[in-house]
């Protein structure tokens, strides 16, 4: 790779943090923080198991697991290589909770006690925060577990609590939105009512129209922010928040409504902490999350979200690669960043619900490598699951997306000296982070490079892109704009065959006339563009030939006409 050290120094400082939230404010004022990092998703049960403490060697990974496997993910030195180097993570569900995945709370203020205490939590995001690492945690505010004290109380009619959930006298005659049962008897005898649980019986919707649940959620965020120094939240299952009747209960303008008073009101107290969510659907049907609205109550304009994931980008990138088709890749990419506001998307390839990328491209390293390659060039924040990086496999039940994470060959892959609470993927022995540090051609080492590229050029980060045409449809082709008549350019041939012929077009680059090419990833031979007419690109082939299943990354900087 090309020799970035100066570049790393300066992004180092636009990393490095300070108050919660305000990182970069001096060097790029006219940007967010999080849309400059690179995120890493980590199920804190299966990352790692802490070696010393109440807690080591349980079979269960803790927050002292993770810390002393901070340096993995980034040292806090900027001039090392040896670490992966991402500046953001974000744990799935910490809270108390009955379940294994903790998405079922039963105490907001609190810390699963398989996981650790409050003052671990407090250390973890200290530690963090030294190695220029941001943290954010999950927080599911649509229902709670039928365990915790709220529902607990509010089966009693006569509760102050009792509207904090949605009840109904006698059974509606219609389920959930995807046809499954959403509505279910309370058992209790002095109730005797059905109440709504859109995903079972053991998780209780909110009632988010009751302004005393909506003051409690933000109770326990700004608790978080204010007394752990967190960064920002990842919220589930946002579509969900507020239905209205049978046919509604996904994207009601309730739900955009409540979100909106919601981030406002955190944004009061915290006005640089960071609000992500999941809405899990189309493009089209995310972008209202993204723009500003009347929030209500007083508190002005506000959008639903900061940013949200996009599940058709991600859904592009992994189909595109495992079939050859570039034509789906762009149309998705371009679909993407013409529809949302400037950068305010996240970016991912697979998550802790999906199939693994490395099964859904069958565990073919070249696609792998491929994959994470064009996932770390295109706009938006880009989020890892925990694993990837070294083509951890999973596909449903869901423990098995969730597996305990490979760091070496030794028994239970490292990850425990005790009985884990999942054993590790049998592979484990190869498939494993010690076995692939050190190789220049592992995915590891694919993840390492591409993360130090983006985190140290702008144009990355920030800049736009412009899908290229190719006369091809297994060739993928984007520039990430600099504004100064630079860019980034990405090549690559999707297809399982060399590609000899195939030329690069489009308009509106923002490219120099005469221009120098040099290869930023890879140490493939390039050529420059001829020339480049009001910023129109015509017939540029950049490389000879393009290798199957291989990506290509190309600085293009302005020169001297020759």
């Amino acid at each position: 790779m090309k020799n970035h050290a100066t570049l790393l120094s300066l992004a180092w400082a636009v990393f490095t943090p300070g108050p919660a939230g305000a990182r970069g404010a001096e060097l790029y004022p006219e940007r967010d923080w999080w849309q400059d990092r690179v995120w890493y998703e980590v199920f804190v049960r299966s990352f790692a198991d802490s070696t010393e403490g109440p807690l080591a060697n349980d079979g269960v990974g803790d927050l002292r697991g993770l810390i002393e496997r901070l340096d993995y993910l980034n040292d806090g030195d900027p001039d090392t290589t040896d670490d992966l180097g991402v500046t953001g993570i974000w744990l799935m569900p910490v809270n108390e909770s009955p379940s294994y995945h903790g998405y079922d709370v039963v105490d907001y203020l609190s810390v699963d006690s398989e996981y650790g205490t409050v003052d671990d939590m407090k250390e973890l995001v200290e530690a963090c925060h030294d190695r220029g690492i941001a943290v954010i945690i999950d927080l599911v505010i649509n229902h709670t577990s039928n365990q915790h004290p709220w529902f607990v109380e509010a089966a009693d009619p006569a509760s102050e609590r009792h509207d904090w959930y949605v009840w109904s006298d006698r059974k509606p005659g219609w389920n959930g939105p995807w046809g499954q049962p959403a509505w279910h008897a309370q058992k209790r005898a002095e109730s005797g009512k059905w109440y709504y649980g859109v995903f079972w019986h053991g998780m209780p919707d909110l009632n988010w129209r009751n302004p005393d649940v909506e003051q409690a959620v933000v109770d326990f965020s700004w608790w978080w922010l204010r007394e752990i120094g967190i960064d920002g939240f990842r919220l589930d299952a946002v579509k969900l928040l507020v239905a209205d009747g049978p046919r509604e209960q996904e994207h009601t303008d309730a739900t955009l409504d409540a979100l909106a008073r919601y981030n406002a009101a955190l944004k009061d107290e915290f006005p640089d902490c960071f609000i992500v969510g999941e809405v899990w659907d189309g493009t089209s049907v995310v972008a209202p999350y993204l723009t500003p609205r009347e929030a209500g109550g007083g508190v002005g304009r506000s959008s639903a979200l900061d940013s949200a994931f996009e599940f058709d980008l991600s859904y592009g990138i992994v189909e595109g690669v495992r079939d050859g088709d570039a034509v789906k890749v762009a149309e998705r990419l371009e679909r993407a960043w013409q529809t949302h506001r400037e950068h305010a998307f996240s970016t991912f390839l697979t998550n802790h619900d999906q199939s693994r990328v490395a099964d859904a491209l069958a565990r073919d390293p070249e696609k792998l490598r491929l994959a994470a390659t064009l996932l770390l060039t295109m706009p938006g924040a880009p989020f890892l699951y925990y694993g990837e990086e070294v083509g951890l496999r999973g596909s449903k039940p869901d423990e098995d997306i969730r597996r305990p994470m490979p760091w070496d060959a030794s028994e239970h892959a490292g990850f425990t000296r005790g009985t884990p609470w999942r054993e590790p993927w049998p592979e484990f022995n190869t498939v494993n982070v010690s076995s692939q540090a050190a190789l220049p051609d592992s995915l590891l080492s694919t993840y390492r490079d591409a993360i130090r590229l983006r985190t140290a050029d702008e144009r990355l980060r920030s800049g736009g892109v412009v899908v290229l045409n190719t006369g091809r449809s297994d060739v993928l082709a984007y520039l990430r704009t600099g504004g100064d008549g630079s860019g980034v350019l990405v090549v690559a041939n999707l297809g399982g065959l060399p590609v000899y012929a195939y030329r690069l077009g489009g308009r509106g680059t923002g490219l120099a006339r005469y221009l120098d090419a040099a290869p930023l990833l890879g140490e493939a031979e390039v050529r420059a563009p001829k020339q480049v007419m009001n910023g129109t690109l015509t017939g540029y082939k950049p490389v000879k030939v393009l290798e199957p299943e291989t990506a290509y990354v190309i600085e293009l900087t302005p020169a001297a006409r020759p």
